[in-house]
């Protein structure tokens, strides 16, 4: 009997996953291996997309890692009990998503050896050489805050340094959104716009990322949310969602306003093949519809629901963000408007794209760092969120 023990089980569950993110891992190191061997050739990436897929996964684990604080940053600046027993996980997924998505940026680049350079070098007029410093920042003041959270000693300190995690995320999120907003060559950038809608992005992002996480905790443990606690970070899900729903409704109309725009919005709304479709589908219906619906039924207020509808926000951010990225490198930029350009370059024609096999092994490869950070973390550490009464709440 001791041999099928529930212990014995989770012992054997937990080093199959182990096994398993170190597999797609290692399948991510393969494809950056490849992609620096033979070069950027063998993706789908060419001199009109130069941002792929590997983008579309960073980003989105970039974003998160900022977006996931917010719970932490509920408990500790603003001191709502209900998210206090949860800063500790919402650190460590912080760190472990920001590790993710800077290994699929380094490993991505054409030389990632010259990383060092970038390191050491900085041209303080590049928003690039800001986030270098913003991502570095943010590895250290987490680490800490983490610390001040779990060592009772420090516990004093907490708040302190929930304040400085807290403004350090809002300006590394702010500074993801100039990285597109200041680029002035693609017209669906620039845009001042973009970084509060990145910041209300990794609000949604990120809290659809802790309730998948945090509902397999419960799972593995043997253990059920507290329904009031559940109604209330499912509601604030609702909020989020409909706060970044409402800011992408904002960017195209603004772009809908100006005439310049108008031929690049009916690409990407109306006639661009997969970008309307993954707009529409992936993004409004499937990432963000759906998920108000099982969020805001009175009969869908399960776990289940709502981890469903977590899912579904984090299939429409992926959908959102490659339609962003991807489909605003491949509308051409009007550099002289009312004349017709054309040139052996391609100028004035729509970008083609497909991703490659290496680009998607990258990208997951990324996703299971930093799925091994955390399932390494939630095992060695208590990081298990402590239930409360509603009394308390």
């Amino acid at each position: 009997m001791a041999n099928h023990s529930p212990q014995r089980f989770k012992t054997r569950l937990y080093y199959a996953l182990l096994a398993a993110g170190g597999l797609v891992a290692m399948m991510g190191l393969y494809a950056a291996h490849m992609m620096e061997k033979y070069g950027h050739i063998i993706t789908g990436m060419n001199n009109q997309i130069v941002w792929g897929m590997p983008h579309v996964f960073a980003i989105f684990m970039i974003v998160t890692a900022s977006g996931v604080l917010n719970i932490a940053s509920i408990g500790s600046v603003f001191g709502k009990a209900v998210y206090k027993g949860r800063a500790p996980l919402a650190g460590m997924l912080s760190i472990a998503l920001l590790a993710g998505g800077l290994a699929v940026l380094m490993l991505d680049l054409g030389r990632p050896d010259r990383i060092i350079v970038a390191a050491t070098h900085f041209n303080l007029t590049s928003v690039f050489a800001w986030n270098i410093v913003l991502y570095s920042g943010l590895f250290t003041f987490v680490a800490i805050y983490t610390w001040t959270l779990l060592e009772r000693r420090m516990n004093r300190w907490i708040k302190p340094a929930g304040l400085v995690v807290f403004a350090w995320r809002i300006i590394l999120t702010t500074g993801t959104g100039l990285i597109f907003a200041f680029l002035v060559a693609r017209q669906a950038y620039a845009s001042a716009i973009l970084p509060p809608m990145f910041l209300i992005m990794s609000f949604t992002w990120g809290l659809a990322v802790f309730h998948v996480v945090q509902s397999a905790m419960y799972t593995w443990n043997n253990r059920i949310q507290d329904p009031v606690i559940l109604k209330r970070m499912k509601n604030l899900l609702g909020i989020f969602v409909l706060g970044t729903l409402y800011m992408v409704a904002v960017y195209h109309l603004s772009n809908l306003y100006f005439a310049k725009q108008t031929a690049f919005e009916h690409f990407i709304l109306l006639s661009g093949g997969i970008y309307p479709w993954l707009f529409w589908s992936g993004y409004v219906v499937l990432g963000s519809l759906l998920p108000l619906l099982l969020i805001y039924h009175p009969s869908l207020g399960k776990p289940k629901f709502v981890v469903l509808a977590s899912l579904m926000v984090i299939v429409g951010s992926f959908s959102l963000l490659y339609v962003f990225i991807i489909g605003g490198q491949a509308f051409p930029l009007d550099i002289f408007p009312g004349y017709e350009v054309t040139s052996t370059f391609w100028d004035g024609q729509i970008g083609q794209y497909q991703p490659s096999l290496y680009e998607f092994l990258l990208g997951f490869g990324g996703l299971a760092i930093a799925f091994l950070i955390t399932t390494i973390g939630v095992h060695a550490l208590n990081f298990m969120p402590p239930e409360q009464t509603p009394q308390r709440v």
